[in-house]
């Protein structure tokens, strides 16, 4: 671990939301020495970290550090803060974001671990804020993107991740907030880009994992995995990102991580729905939220919107939302008419 943050720097974080992601990035900060309040949603969960010190929910067998402190108030959680950290899921994104505005000083940076697009305006989380709380909030929002299972970074395992932000100077003082020595942290300008990446990945990883479900062999993953990226940066072009983000650790990095790890519930969501299994009947099974079922509808919405051709989140669409054969679904991406592959 990195030694202790210096005075100059940050040192009391605000962290809402104590899923699995959450809680493993306010543990690392309070093991920083920075004095991090967890806002916990669920009463079970909240009695499990103050009793056990450990969240047997969302983030089981690790155990958190002695400082970090859950509560069940956003005043407390935000009180005298100098950084808010999002770390809910993007369908409750707007409505977690109009609870705390009481509670928000005006000059408050925020950042944003949710990696999702809304899917009644089709916003990602940085334009969520600003349409909920001010423009002037944008120049200092920020995003954390990039291939980094929750579990892995709460057990100290090595990982590089991006934190996006128009204003560098914020983003490198986040920088060095958030790295440690095996919690490797690099800066970008392009705050739709890395949001993009981080969401339309996660639909991306449905596709995977059913073709992993149907069996259909380690080419087809890759090939996915793929052409995949070249969707995601068609759009990313389209809405003002820069291309060059989608070769980095918020576009690619996290495709490849999210598409093949055991640990993606994205991936499962895919695994189970190419096994057979109805799409109701796998989020029932699962108490995570698995961000790509919903960016699904948001991506096939947007890609119109933009005029943006994305056959494999079209076909991901279809199969979650209108009953779509897998098979049929992959066949159809097979047949579709031959073209350049660098054609945009």
């Amino acid at each position: 671990m990195k030694d202790r943050i210096e005075e100059s720097e940050i040192t009391r974080v605000g962290v809402i939301g104590a899923g699995s992601w959450g809680t493993a990035l306010a543990n690392l900060l309070s093991e920083k020495g920075v004095e991090v309040d967890l806002w916990v949603r669920e009463e079970e969960i909240l009695k499990q970290i103050r009793d056990t010190r450990v969240n047997e929910v969302f983030l089981p067998e690790v155990r958190l550090d002695a400082q970090l402190r859950p509560v069940d108030s956003f005043e407390q959680a935000l009180s005298r803060k100098e950084l808010v950290l999002l770390a809910v899921p993007s369908h409750v994104f707007r409505q977690v974001i109009t609870r705390i505005k009481p509670f928000l000083r005006p000059d408050i940076p925020l950042a944003a671990a949710t990696k999702g697009i809304e899917n009644k305006t089709l916003m990602v989380m940085s334009q969520v804020a600003v349409d909920v709380l001010d423009e002037k909030y944008m120049a200092r929002f920020a995003c954390l993107a990039g291939p980094s299972f929750a579990r892995e970074v709460a057990r100290r395992r090595p990982t590089a991740v991006t934190i996006a932000c128009q204003d560098m100077m914020h983003a490198q003082r986040l920088q060095r907030l958030f790295s440690t020595d095996f919690f490797r942290v690099y800066t970008s300008d392009d705050v739709t880009g890395c949001q993009l990446g981080g969401a339309l990945k996660n639909v991306m990883a449905i596709a995977a994992g059913a073709s992993d479900g149907l069996k259909f062999g380690e080419n087809a993953r890759a090939a996915l995995i793929t052409r995949g990226l070249a969707e995601m940066t068609r759009l990313g072009v389209a809405m003002g990102a820069n291309p060059h983000t989608f070769a980095g650790l918020a576009g690619l990095g996290d495709l490849v991580l999210t598409c093949t790890g055991d640990q993606s519930r994205n991936r499962t969501v895919g695994l189970k729905v190419g096994r057979g299994m109805p799409l109701d009947e796998v989020t029932r099974s699962m108490r995570m939220v698995a961000e790509g079922v919903k960016t699904a509808r948001s991506a096939y919405e947007l890609s119109g919107k933009m005029d943006v051709v994305m056959p494999i989140a079209t076909e991901v669409y279809r199969i979650l939302y209108e009953g779509k054969d897998p098979k049929d679904a992959v066949r159809e991406l097979m047949v579709r008419d031959l073209r350049q592959e660098r054609e945009f």
